[in-house]
C-alpha cells in the first residue's frame, strides 16, 4: 500500500459509512470504553492508535467551523472595554491617590493589590467558571458580573471624596477635619482593590470566553484580535489622558479622574454588551456533572493538584512567563520615571541650586514626556498586532472540506484556503464548474507571500525576549529623551508578542484537548488517545477557567519578585531628589533585560506541533 497510510496499518473508525470500511478499519459502536458518547452536532472522529512516532497530538478537525473576521472580532470586542479600564487605573490612579492625601510609601503597599488579586482572584475565578452549569454559558455571567463591579468600582473610586464627606457630613463631621481626609484615604484603598479583584475577574472571564467560542486553529487568530482590541484601548486610553476632559465634557465631573472614569465605564459597558449578546456560547449543561468543592481549603487542594496536573506543554509556556514578567514588570511601571530622569538629568547638572518647586516643575514635564514615550509604545504595539499575524504563518491549518461555506475576510490571519467561503470563491467538487475568482482569493494569495515559512510562533516569542534584552542594553547609550522614546517604541514590537504568543500557544493547547475528547478532531498518538477518551493525567487541569486562572499566578506572581529586587537596587543605587547621576531605574531596567533572556531559553523547550508535524512528515518520506 502506498502513501501514508501505510505507515499506519491500525485504524479505527466511528463512522458507519460504506466508504470508510476496509480490510483495515476496526467498527465499534459509542459504548466503547475508548470513546465518549457523541452529543448531537460533534462531528466524526477518526481516532489513529497507533502512530510510528508518536509525534502530533493530532491530526485534522472533522467538522470544527471556520469563524469570520466578523465574529472574532465580536467575541475580542469586550478587550477593548477592558484594556481602557485598567489603563485608567494604572496611568491616573496614582496621581489621584496622592492628591487624596496618600504618601508615596503607603502607595506602593496599595499597588501590590494588583499582584494579589492576580494570584488568588484568576485561578479561582477560572475554577468556579469551568464548573458553572447555567444556561448563559460558564464565562458569560462572570464577563457580566466583573464588568458591572468593575463599573460601580470605577464610580465609587473616582467620587469618593464626595461619597465619604457627604456621608460624614450627615452626622455633622467638618468635611475639612484630619478624620473625614482619613476616612477619604481608607475609602480609596479599599476601592482599589475592589477594582482590581473585579477587573481579574471579567479578565478571567474574557480570555476563557475566547479558548471556548474559537475553533482549535482559529485560536491563535483569536488572541491576535484581542491584542488588536487592547491596543486599540490603549491608544485611546493615553490619549483621553492627554486631552482636558472637563473643559470639553463637564457634565461627567469636574476632575480629570472622575470624566476618565465615567467614559472607560461606558466603553466597558457597551463593548462587553455586545460581546456578549452577538456571541453565544456552548450550552455548559451537557458537559457533565461540576466538580464542587466547597471552602477556601478545599480550593487550594484543588489548585495544587491542578499545577501538578498542568498538560507539558502548558507547563513550559508558564515557565517563560515567570521569568519573562520579572522583566517586564520593571518595564510597565518605571519606563516614564526613565525617559523623564533622561530629560531632568541636563537641568540637575546645569543648575544644581534649584528650589523643590522647580524640582517638582522639572519632574511633571519629564513624566509628561515618558507619558508621550508610552503613546509612541501603544502605537507600535498595535501596528504589531496588526502586521505580525500577516508574517508569521498558522501554527493550525484551517480543516480541509469538500465544500467551503463558511465566509472569512482578509483580516483573519490564517491560511489562505481558509479565507474563501460562500459569497467569495467556493469549489463544488460535485459539480463540473467553479465559481469565478473574487477579491478575497486574491488577497489570499498576496497574504500567504507576506508569510515567513520558517518563522513560527515559538520562534518569534523566542526573538521578542531577545529583542527586549538587546533594547534594555541599549539604556547604557542613549542620552537624549529622542533616542530614549524610540527605545520605548521599538520596546512594543516584542510587547506585542508577549500579548499574543503564549496566550495563543496555551488557548491552542486547551482548545485542541477539549475538541478531542468533544470529538472534533482526530487524534494520531497514543496519548492523544487517552485525551480524547477522557482517560488522560490531567484530571480536570486542561480546562481553560483552571489553565489561564494558573497561567496569571506565573505573571502576577513574578510581579512580586521584580518589586521587592528593583527596591534593593534602589535602596543601593538612588540618590537624593534633584542629584544629577541617579542611574538606578535604567538598572532596574537592566535586570529585567538579563530575566529576558533566561525566558529566551526555556523558550526553546516550547513544544511548537508545526515544527513536530514537518519533523514527522519527514520520518514518513523516509519510511515510505
Amino acid at each position: 500500500m502506498d502513501g501514508p497510510a501505510a505507515t499506519h496499518p491500525k485504524v479505527v473508525s466511528f463512522r458507519q459509512s460504506e466508504d470508510s470500511r476496509g480490510p483495515l478499519a476496526e467498527y465499534i459502536n459509542e459504548q466503547s470504553p475508548l470513546i465518549q458518547p457523541r452529543r448531537s452536532g460533534e462531528g466524526d472522529a477518526l481516532l489513529k492508535v497507533d502512530s510510528p512516532d508518536g509525534l502530533d497530538d493530532w491530526q485534522e478537525e472533522a467538522d470544527e467551523e471556520t469563524k469570520s473576521s466578523w465574529y472574532l472580532f465580536l467575541l475580542t470586542l469586550s478587550g477593548l472595554g477592558l484594556q481602557i479600564g485598567w489603563s485608567v487605573e494604572t496611568s491616573n490612579g496614582s496621581p489621584y491617590l496622592l492628591s487624596l492625601g496618600l504618601s508615596k510609601s503607603f502607595l506602593a503597599l496599595v499597588w501590590i493589590a494588583g499582584p494579589l488579586s492576580g494570584v488568588l482572584v484568576q485561578p479561582y475565578v477560572g475554577m468556579k467558571s469551568d464548573n458553572c452549569r447555567m444556561r448563559w454559558g460558564k464565562r458569560r455571567p462572570f464577563i457580566v458580573g466583573g464588568a458591572a463591579a468593575t463599573i460601580v468600582s470605577l464610580m465609587i473610586l473616582a467620587w469618593t471624596k464626595e461619597i465619604v464627606s457627604g456621608f460624614l457630613g450627615i452626622f455633622g463631621a467638618d468635611k475639612e477635619s484630619r478624620g473625614v481626609q482619613i476616612s477619604v484615604m481608607v475609602f480609596a484603598v479599599l476601592f482599589v482593590y475592589v477594582l482590581d479583584f473585579a477587573i481579574n475577574v471579567i479578565q478571567a472571564g474574557i480570555r476563557a470566553f475566547i479558548v471556548d467560542c474559537a475553533p482549535t486553529h482559529q485560536q491563535e487568530s483569536a488572541n491576535a484580535w484581542i491584542m488588536r482590541t487592547s491596543g486599540a484601548g490603549n491608544i485611546l486610553g493615553y490619549l483621553a489622558g492627554n486631552i482636558k476632559l472637563p473643559q470639553y465634557l463637564p457634565f461627567l465631573g469636574d476632575t480629570q479622574f472622575k470624566v476618565l472614569c465615567a467614559i472607560a465605564s461606558f466603553i466597558m459597558a457597551l463593548t462587553v454588551g455586545i460581546s456578549c449578546v452577538a456571541v453565544e456560547e456552548r450550552d455548559p449543561r451537557f458537559d457533565g456533572e461540576a466538580q464542587v468543592e466547597e471552602g477556601l481549603l478545599a480550593f487550594f487542594k484543588s489548585l495544587y493538584r491542578s499545577v501538578r496536573k498542568l498538560p507539558l506543554q502548558i507547563k513550559r509556556v508558564c515557565q517563560v512567563q515567570f521569568f519573562a514578567w520579572i522583566g517586564w514588570f520593571p518595564f510597565l511601571f518605571y519606563i516614564t520615571t526613565y525617559v523623564g530622569e533622561i530629560y531632568t538629568e541636563p537641568e540637575f547638572e546645569a543648575h544644581p541650586d534649584l528650589t523643590d518647586t522647580q524640582i517638582n516643575d522639572l519632574l511633571e514635564e519629564g513624566t509628561r514626556i515618558g507619558s508621550r514615550a508610552l503613546l509612541i509604545f501603544a502605537i507600535t504595539t498595535f501596528a504589531a498586532s496588526v502586521f505580525l499575524p500577516f508574517i508569521i504563518p498558522p501554527t493550525y491549518e484551517a480543516p480541509k472540506a469538500d465544500h467551503v461555506t463558511t465566509p472569512m475576510t482578509p483580516m483573519t490571519p490564517t491560511t489562505p484556503h481558509s479565507m474563501s467561503g460562500s459569497g467569495y470563491f467556493s469549489y463544488d467538487p460535485h459539480k463540473s464548474q467553479k465559481k469565478p475568482q473574487k477579491w478575497s482569493d486574491r488577497w489570499a494569495r498576496y497574504a500567504n507571500i507576506l508569510q515567513i515559512s520558517s518563522l513560527t510562533l515559538r520562534r518569534a516569542w523566542f526573538l521578542s525576549h531577545i529583542m527586549f534584552a538587546v533594547l534594555m542594553a541599549a539604556t547604557f547609550f542613549v542620552r537624549s529623551t529622542f533616542t530614549a522614546t524610540v527605545l520605548v517604541g521599538l520596546i512594543g514590537i516584542p510587547w506585542g508578542i508577549t500579548n499574543w504568543a503564549p496566550f495563543a500557544l496555551i488557548s491552542s493547547e486547551i482548545s485542541k484537548r477539549d475538541a478531542m475528547k468533544r470529538g472534533l478532531i482526530r487524534p494520531a498518538s497514543r496519548d492523544a488517545a487517552l485525551i480524547a477518551a477522557g482517560e488522560d493525567d490531567a484530571e480536570g487541569a486542561d480546562q481553560a477557567g483552571v489553565v489561564l486562572g494558573i497561567h496569571n499566578v506565573a505573571i502576577a506572581a513574578p510581579q512580586v519578585i521584580a518589586t521587592f529586587v528593583s527596591s534593593i537596587i534602589f535602596k543601593l543605587l538612588q540618590k537624593p531628589r534633584g542629584t544629577p547621576g541617579d542611574n538606578s531605574v535604567a538598572w532596574v531596567l537592566r535586570f529585567g533585560g538579563i530575566c529576558a533572556l533566561v525566558a529566551a531559553y526555556f523558550t526553546l523547550r516550547v513544544r511548537e506541533d508545526k515544527e513536530d508535524t514537518d519533523l514527522q512528515s519527514e520520518r514518513r518520506r523516509r519510511f515510505s
